[in-house]
């Protein structure tokens, strides 16, 4: 069993026909003793998810959105992130995936910052990943990634980058 958030918790109980009043009273007592924490919860969450699956921010907020976390406790479990260690943990996916990929340089892009997209990076941060990935791999690799302006990219695929 993993730990379950207060939203979770109330979902269960109230699948199991339990009264509402009696949800609200045995999940106020676990809170004031310590059962149920949200925030540590969310910390936890973010990250094990991190750095187990590699998501970014985008998609571990959605996912704690989805266990019912406050938007606001869930906001400062992100914050542990930072730009750095997104774009760090995206580099080390990257290079794992390149290892196995085959194809030509175009067709491995696309899929690798579709693989990223997935994850929740932003197109600026999986663009770059994967170029200076590609960059690094060999010499047909290189000559097509030094063809690609990856702020541009970014833009042309999200005008908020």
């Amino acid at each position: 069993m993993r730990p379950r958030t207060r939203a979770e918790l109330a979902k269960v109980l109230a699948r199991k026909e339990v009264p509402d009043e009696v949800i609200a009273e045995v999940l106020d007592r676990y809170d004031e003793v310590g059962i149920i924490d949200d925030a540590a919860f969310a910390r936890a969450w973010v990250t094990s998810r991190h750095q187990g699956r590699g998501l970014a921010r985008r998609a571990l907020a959605n996912e704690l959105r989805q266990r019912g976390v406050d938007a606001e406790v869930a906001s400062e479990a992100l914050e542990t992130l930072d730009e750095d260690d997104e774009a760090a943990t995206a580099r080390a996916l990257v290079d794992r995936k390149l290892r196995t990929a085959t194809g030509a340089p175009d067709a491995v892009f696309r899929r690798l910052v579709g693989m990223l997209a997935r994850k929740g990076y932003p197109a600026g941060v999986a663009i770059r990943a994967v170029k200076d990935a590609l960059a690094a791999r060999d010499a047909e690799a290189a000559e097509f990634a030094d063809q690609l302006d990856a702020d541009a990219l970014a833009t042309d695929i999200d005008p908020t980058a």
